[in-house]
């Protein structure tokens, strides 16, 4: 039984939900300047690792948040993302994906453009709905997309015009994983990063953000439902990827392989977490095999990984964890989703919150404060401290499953759920 509910909750993990909009007042509640305060261009931010420098805690959180405004949009997984006094948002509506661009302060849409992306979900996923899971990513006045069945587009932010498009379904057939693309691409200067294939095979990709052409690729490994990121290691800036085999290094120059780790994706131990990179080091969780320290070192012209530990106690399915005054914040998917702070220097584990969280936690890092959108639709502000669990407030966001990762703004909070984006205030009062 406690196996079959296991499954159950890494089926709901992995599948998009179905997002209805629908709009409601307007009370903006901004700083005195009335802008918005953080930059906000792909999945988990501008390091990807959901990291908000710019956020201040108040002295005293509010009993409850006030609804700022509410809209319809479409179904999906990707986060929203803000540039200047904007939001952007990908999602599906019927048999289309589209593309919008809102004003931030009153959620009035500036521009929208859809384009027709037929997808069957994989057996077992259909009633989760079929929206892109994938988070879009801003660079360079762009929007890039990738759709749920790996087309790859890029937009001018402001006009919504289509500046180019690739997909790759006629090199790598299906191209996609099993239930849709997922992971994220992420931009380096002048290259767009993307891994696209499908569960057998594929390779990493550096696109020209401009053009849209090779730039260089790498491998050929199957896509993975995790997302790459952009590191320097001992001089050496490369990305880190986590394909459906490895977990490998690729210089950012020219796409060579740098080392590699074999941690392959394996019937129901999927591999799902974006890793994360904290001094020097990669933490990598993975269903049902704990978390594991691998330190990429470079002697002479070779490079090498070394493990340093690996425990089980706590593992990560889904859900991403973050880093926070130097100790590593989470959601193990044991005993129904436990809370857990681990020191990254030993893999200690220094407290667990009780069980039955819940099925996914999208997560957030703020000064003093770690940020937890519970896919129940409860937000919850907790303690960076590697003393014990304490829940400083938690509010009611959403009536319907939430599973994007949130936005922190100065004296806001931007929530996406099953059925709507709202604009919370910290101030209580919209």
């Amino acid at each position: 039984v406690e196996y079959l509910h296991q499954q159950m909750m890494r089926t709901l993990l992995l599948f998009p939900l179905a997002l209805c909009l629908a709009a409601g007042g307007t009370h903006p509640a901004f700083s005195a300047d009335n802008k918005p305060s953080i930059s906000w261009p792909g999945l988990l931010g501008k390091d990807r690792n959901g990291w908000v420098s710019g956020f201040t805690a108040p002295e005293k959180w509010p009993d409850k948040l006030g609804k700022t405004w509410q809209l319809k949009v479409g179904a999906g997984y990707g986060s929203p993302l803000i540039s200047g006094e904007l939001v952007f948002l990908h999602t599906r509506q019927g048999e289309n994906e589209a593309v919008r661009c809102l004003d931030l302060k009153t959620g009035k849409e500036k521009w929208q453009r859809a384009y027709p992306v037929p997808f069957r979900m994989g057996m077992g996923g259909e009633r989760h709905g079929k929206g892109p899971k994938s988070c879009p990513v801003l660079a360079e006045g762009r929007l890039f997309t990738l759709s749920i069945t790996g087309i790859l587009s890029a937009w001018d932010a402001q006009s919504g015009k289509l500046l180019w498009r690739r997909d790759y379904s006629t090199e790598f057939k299906k191209n996609h994983p099993y239930w849709g693309t997922a992971s994220s691409p992420i931009v380096d200067g002048d290259k767009l990063i993307v891994h696209m294939g499908n569960d057998k095979k594929g390779t990493l990709l550096a696109l020209d953000v401009q053009s849209g052409k090779e730039i260089w690729r790498q491998g050929k490994d199957g896509a993975s439902y995790s997302s790459p990121l952009i590191v320097e290691i001992m001089g050496t800036r490369q990305v880190i990827q986590w394909n459906h085999e490895d977990l490998v290094g690729v210089s950012i120059d020219d796409g060579r392989l740098l080392w590699s780790h074999h941690a392959p994706h394996r019937t129901h131990n999927q591999n799902m977490p974006t890793p994360v990179f904290h001094e020097g080091r990669i933490l990598l969780g993975g269903e049902n095999r704990g978390i594991q320290c691998l330190e990429p070192r470079l002697t002479g012209d070779r490079w090498e990984v070394k493990q340093l530990w690996h425990q089980e106690k706590v593992a990560l399915d889904m859900s991403t964890a973050v880093i926070n005054n130097g100790l590593l914040y989470g959601m193990s998917h044991y005993k129904s989703g436990q809370f857990f702070c681990l020191k990254p220097k030993d893999g200690k584990v220094l407290w667990l919150s009780p069980g039955r969280v819940g099925n996914n936690v999208a997560f957030l890092s703020a000064p003093g404060h770690v940020i937890a959108l519970i896919n129940t639709g409860e937000l919850r502000i907790i303690e960076a401290s590697g003393k014990a669990y304490k829940q400083v407030a938690s509010y009611p966001v959403a009536d319907s499953p939430t599973w994007a990762p949130p936005l922190l703004l100065k004296e806001h909070v931007l929530v996406k759920s099953l059925d709507q984006l709202t604009l919370w205030s910290l101030k209580g009062n919209g």
